[in-house]
C-alpha cells in the first residue's frame, strides 16, 4: 500500500492513519455509476485488519456499483483539527454480513443494541458486506 500526502499539508504517519480510521465516525463511499458519474454516500464503517468494512442493503447503489466496478474511493475527514484520509482501493461483496454488521455497529452503540438494531434491519431487506482493500492512501493534516 502506498501512502502519500495531499494538498501540501503535513501527512499522517501510518500509526496516525490507523488510529484516525479506528476513531472517525463517518466515511464518504464513492463508486462509479453506470453512466460514468460518481456516486458518493456517507456511511458508517469499521476499520478492521487494514481494510474498511461497510454494511449496505444489497440493492443499494453502492452494492450495485461495486458489482459492476470494484474500484472505489473513500474519504474520511474531520474539521477540528482538519485532517483526513483518502483511500483508493478495490471492494469485494459478501452475503455473510451479520457478524461484521454487529461488529461495525458496536463503534456507534452498545453490542446488544447493535445486534437488535441489525436484526430489525435484516427483516426489512437483504444486506451485504462491502470490504475495501486499500491500494493507495493519501492523508492530510492542517
Amino acid at each position: 500500500m502506498h501512502i502519500l500526502s495531499i494538498w501540501g499539508g503535513r501527512y499522517l504517519t501510518k500509526e496516525e492513519i490507523e488510529s484516525f480510521l479506528r476513531e472517525a465516525k463517518i466515511a464518504r463511499f464513492c463508486s462509479l455509476n453506470d453512466d460514468g458519474t460518481i456516486h458518493a454516500a456517507p456511511v458508517w464503517f469499521k476499520y478492521e485488519n487494514g481494510k474498511i468494512v461497510i454494511i449496505t442493503p444489497d440493492r443499494s447503489r453502492k452494492a450495485r456499483n461495486v458489482k459492476r466496478n470494484k474500484n472505489v474511493t473513500i474519504l474520511i475527514d474531520v474539521e477540528a483539527p482538519t485532517r483526513g484520509v483518502l483511500i483508493y482501493g478495490t471492494a469485494e461483496l459478501d452475503d455473510e454480513y451479520m457478524p461484521a454488521a454487529i461488529s461495525a455497529l458496536e463503534k456507534y452503540m452498545p453490542k446488544e443494541e447493535a445486534k437488535s438494531y441489525m436484526e430489525g434491519l435484516s427483516k426489512k431487506t437483504d444486506w451485504v458486506k462491502i470490504t475495501v482493500k486499500p491500494e493507495r492512501i493519501a492523508s492530510f493534516s492542517f
